[in-house]
């Protein structure tokens, strides 16, 4: 039998090797990086913004189906929602579809009046004067001219006064959305987010600005927001309101 020598007076002693704990210590590194990146994802995901696909077609042609847009979930928590903003809410109980949110666009805000007359959309805020929105996001008909916005319900209800902390909702695809003229206005906190950006297809990327309605404010309390455009401008982006579903694993 052979025997190692033993070291001599004043020479150290043969360190043991350290590859085991090298490699147990680089895995530890590797799940400390997954599960610090699982919560950010998870914090990023439940309290910030949130990624969804539209599926439907009831937000044409502001939002067309198979579009991904980007939800921002902190005006829920520090402010209200304002007319105009797109915004991604639970629907009502029995009008689910699937677990599925809906995406619709505010219309009338608390204390509002909203009546339709002649295929228009007539805002009467709290203490305010009646006043005709000017659409210019809505679908087109055939004949190029804009869509109508009649009663959807069986009672052919015209005229709503939307309540403390709820809100009206419409699609822009007015003749195919099912919205406030068949539900009534939302609950507040049954708003997920609001529509900020859409990010796929990457030729449609854009913000999803917030029109100015001439003769009314925006919000209740002020004007704070997205940026603005005017009501009468352009659109790249058509308007409408659609229903979306959660994707994470698609551009």
């Amino acid at each position: 039998m052979t025997y190692a020598p033993a070291p001599a007076p004043g020479e150290a002693a043969p360190a043991e090797s350290t590859a085991p704990r090298r490699g147990l210590g680089c895995l530890l590194e590797i799940v400390e990086t997954l599960v610090l990146t699982l919560i950010i994802y998870l914090l990023i995901h439940n309290f910030v913004a949130q990624p969804f696909e539209v599926e439907q077609r009831s937000m044409v042609p502001t939002i067309e189906s198979g579009q991904y847009v980007l939800i921002e979930k902190i005006t829920a928590r520090f402010g209200d929602y304002q007319r105009g903003d797109i915004v991604v809410f639970q629907p009502p109980e029995g009008y689910e579809q699937g677990g599925v949110p809906f995406i619709k666009r505010v219309i009338g805000l608390p204390g509002d009046t909203v009546t339709l007359d002649n295929g228009h959309v007539y805002i009467t805020p709290a203490g305010g004067s009646r006043t005709r929105l000017d659409e210019p996001y809505l679908v087109k008909q055939f004949d190029g001219s804009l869509a109508e916005t009649l009663p959807r319900d069986a009672q052919f209800t015209s005229e709503w006064t939307v309540p403390e902390d709820e809100y009206f909702v419409m699609g822009d695809n007015r003749p195919d959305s099912q919205d406030s003229r068949v539900f009534g206005p939302i609950d507040h906190d049954l708003i997920v987010g609001r529509a900020l950006l859409r990010y796929f297809p990457l030729d449609q990327i854009g913000f999803m600005n917030r029109p100015d309605y001439e003769g009314l404010s925006s919000s209740t309390d002020g004007e704070a927001g997205l940026p603005r455009v005017p009501s009468h401008a352009s659109y790249a982006f058509g308007g409408s309101s659609a229903t979306i579903q959660a994707s994470i694993s698609r551009p």
